[in-house]
């Protein structure tokens, strides 16, 4: 079932997150986040933009939200677009299944583009965006360091109108 994100989720969600951010360059987080620094992220997005969760017998398997891409005012009909689905669970259609319903509540917004900021190399994620239309736009090499190495970002790009 895909819900939106409540308050009692954060630290199911922030559980799936650190792993991330301990054992994969897919966030430029180096250090594991706090609960109240995740519950202020959450907080912070959802009131602006689309935050939903996957559940499967109470237990989320994983979620997607837009977010801000940035501060300037000129950036505000553009938002980037973030899925995670939980270590284990890969490779079960959750990731398609949030990402179709993440566009669709985005495209019920005043939103024109939505952007994907991968790490690259990052099969999984490429295939899902080109899956639902992004386009790869960009490609800026050596722009996060990580793991002891430099990392490369690419922005696939999709516009909702």
């Amino acid at each position: 079932m895909i819900r939106s994100v409540h308050l009692n989720d954060a630290q199911a969600l922030l559980d799936i997150y650190n792993y991330y951010v301990l054992h994969t360059t897919v966030t430029f987080d180096i250090e594991p986040l706090s609960i109240d620094a995740f519950i202020n992220k959450l907080n912070h997005i959802n009131k602006d933009y689309p935050f939903i969760v996957f559940e499967v017998d109470d237990e989320i398997l994983g979620f997607a939200y837009g977010s801000r891409f940035r501060p300037k005012p000129a950036y505000n009909y553009v938002a980037e677009s973030t899925v995670y689905v939980k270590h284990g669970a890969q490779g079960k259609g959750i990731g398609s299944k949030l990402y179709a319903q993440l566009l669709e509540e985005l495209k019920r917004t005043e939103l024109h583009t939505v952007l994907g900021v991968l790490t690259i190399p990052n099969e999984a994620s490429v295939k899902l965006h080109e899956k639902f239309g992004f386009k790869n736009v960009a490609l800026l090499k050596e722009v996060g360091f990580k793991f002891e190495a430099w990392q490369n970002v690419g922005i696939w790009q999709l516009h909702l109108r």
